[in-house]
Formats: structure tokens, sequence, C-alpha cells
């Protein structure tokens, strides 16, 4: 049984899981052998000597020190997808706040104090001040096409709009998901340069930082209106609000409210709702928690940011889980090992993920504490566990 500590609530069916697979999960304790988390922040947080694996229960994982838990040897997973339908709903009815005036026509019927008959003749005679386009045959550019970009493709283009979209990374699983009328941009500039509307769906690191600024907006078609339901520092606040005073882009709508785009007129802020609805959040809920339970069980990988993806079903008496280093001659060492203590490998996996590399390897019989003493002290590994968390 492991010890599992939350520090955000997390839905009741992700808890249920653990529970129901014989885990202790609560919010107390010093030293847990896993965090469940959402949205609380980790950095200044110090971690235990028996941490082993982190689960937040939804993709970004910017609250977490990455490379810090890697040096530790901590696996960080994240949910990708599990609210990735709740996020495309609300970037769709971003789509008609954007276009259509429906905020500023709202709040206008809310100042009205006239009889029916006054109302009626009020609206008819100022209705025209809330007009707005349609985005049927418009074209709308998707930066980032994962599991959200993917999903608000197919649902713009269900709706009637022309689709680019720009991804270097795209994935061979999300291109097969995708609608094949969307079509390829180059570059960034070119798809903004053809886009009436874009929305950003990448994960924010030093390379996608300020991804819409005043150099990138340079190349945009005037008028462009910009959705940003996926991180805020994708899009430089500075910039793009001197855009919108210049007429470049007509409308921000985003997830990240700050104070320098309040009581904008053309500025829709939302309180970060992207992932705020019950299936969401207990879709994230359970996926974390199969995941952790997993890993802290038979020392599966899956949806981790900093390990590669390694599963191996069990074959033999006792499971050793590596992390090591990605450089030669690792397996060989190890294996000299087990060797030469006349340990027989029943079978193994060996993942790589740039830098590092993972390791699951099944034995016959029992195997004594000195071997994993000797495969730790390897130079470049970064842990060597048994399943049962004795070694």
């Amino acid at each position: 049984m492991a010890r599992i500590k939350t520090l955000n609530k997390i839905a009741a069916p992700g808890i249920e899981l653990l529970e129901g697979r014989g885990h202790h999960v609560s919010g107390d304790g010093d030293n847990p052998d896993a965090i469940l988390l959402r949205s609380a922040t980790l950095h200044e947080r110090e971690f235990g000597p028996g941490i082993k694996a982190i689960g937040r229960a939804g993709a970004g994982v910017n609250n977490i020190p990455v490379d810090r838990c890697t040096e530790r040897g901590i696996v960080v997973f994240n949910t990708p997808g599990s609210n990735a339908n709740s996020v495309k709903e609300l970037v769709i009815a971003g789509l008609m706040l954007s276009s259509r005036k429906i905020i500023d026509g709202y709040n206008w019927c809310q100042t009205l104090t006239e009889g029916d008959a006054g109302v009626a003749a009020r609206v008819e005679a100022e209705k025209n001040r809330f007009a707005g386009p349609e985005v049927f045959g418009k074209t709308l550019g998707i930066v980032g096409l994962g599991a959200i970009g993917v999903m608000v493709a197919n649902a713009a283009e269900a709706l009637g709009m022309d689709v680019l979209g720009f991804d270097p990374y795209l994935s061979v699983e999300r291109a097969w998901g995708l609608s094949r009328t969307v079509k390829r941009a180059r570059t960034l500039e070119s798809l903004l340069a053809d886009s009436d509307y874009v929305s950003l769906h990448t994960p924010l690191n030093d390379s996608t930082r300020d991804t819409i600024c005043a150099k990138t907006l340079a190349a945009a078609r005037p008028g462009v209106r910009i959705l940003n339901f996926a991180r805020g520092g994708l899009v430089n606040t500075k910039d793009v609000v001197a855009a919108l005073e210049s007429g470049r882009v007509e409308a921000y709508v985003t997830d990240f409210p700050e104070a320098a785009l309040l009581r904008n007129e053309r500025v829709i802020t939302v309180p970060h709702l992207g992932a705020s609805t019950p299936e969401a959040e207990t879709n994230s809920a359970v996926m974390a928690a199969r995941q952790l339970a997993d890993y802290l069980e038979f020392g599966h990988i899956t949806n981790s940011v900093n390990f590669p993806d390694c599963a191996l079903t069990m074959s033999a008496d006792t499971r050793m889980t590596i992390a090591n280093r990605n450089v030669p001659n690792m397996v060989g060492q190890i294996s000299a090992i087990l060797a030469e203590h006349q340990i027989n490998i029943a079978e193994m996996v060996n993942m790589n993920r740039g830098d590092l590399a993972y390791n699951i390897i099944d034995m016959d019989g029992d195997v004594d504490d000195a071997v994993f003493e000797r495969i730790r002290a390897i130079d470049g590994v970064l842990f060597v566990r048994s399943l049962d968390g004795s070694r």
C-alpha cells in the first residue's frame, strides 16, 4: 500500500480508484510515496526522501519543478486530453462571443427600465449597435494540434469554417483524429496572415512564451480575433493591448485575466474556466489516479512529462525498475551485475526519452539487496526500485 498525499480537492472517483486498489489517500502526512494535485504550486516545496511520483490532474505542469523532480528520480505525470472536450466547448463559446457582441448586448439589456412596449421599441432602434459577423465561411487558425487543438479544429470545421493548423510537432496519433479538410500552415506568420480568428493550444515553455507579440502580430490579418484558452504567457499582454488600440486585433478572448486587460471593451476575460466542468474534473482525477497506481504497483509509466512511457506485463518473481542517463553501455552494466549474481532475466524492456532512459526488468527468484545496491552505484543511475518499495 502506498501513501498518497493530495494538495487540492480531487474529484471523488479518483480517490475511490486509489483506495479501491489498496492505497492510503490523505491531505496529511510529511513523507508520502506520491503527490496528487491540481493547481497547487510545488516550486518552493521540499520533497521527502520517499516520494516517487507526482500526478497532476490536468495537462499543464507549470506548477511543478519538473527539472528538480527529474534529478531526484521523481516521475511527473499529467493528464493530456482529460479536459479537452471541456476546453473545446469554451473555445467555441469564445469564438461566438468575440464576433457577435453578445456580452455587450446583454449588459445593455440590463439597463432597460421601460415597459414592454418601450423595451421593444428601444431594442429595434438600437440592436444594430451589437451586430457582428458570422463565423461561417471565415478562417480559423489553430496554433498547436494536440488533443484540444484537434477537437477545436474539427468543431470549427463542422460550423462551416475553413481551418488552418500550425504545429511543427504534430503526432501521428493526433493527425489521425484531424479532419482531412484542415489545411497546414507552414509558419506561424503565414497562419496569422490568412486567419480571421486565431486560437492558441500549445504548452507554455521558453520556445512558446510570447507566441503572440508585436513581431508576430505585424504579420496578422488586420481585424484578427485572438483566443487564448491555453496559457496566459503565450500572449504578450502589452503588445496585444497595443494591437487592440491600433485595430490590428479586433478582439482578444482569454481564460487568463490580468489587470491590464480588465475593462477594455475589446477584451473578453473568463476566470480560468477551461477545465471547470464536473466531467473534466472527474476525467482528470481518474486518469491521474490510475497512472499513479499503475506506476506504484507495476512500475508502468504513462503520460509522464519527464520520463519515457514504458510498460511490461509481469512475468517472473521479482521486478526491478531503473531510471538512468541515456548513455552507452548502461544496459550492459546492469546485465553484467545480474549475471555475476546468477540472476536470470525473464523479460525486460528499455525505453528512452532524450537524455533519460527507463527500464523494467523481471527476474526469476529472489534478488538480494546487494544487487540493488550495486546497480544503484552505477554512474548515471537515478534510481533503482523494487515494486514493494523495500529497496
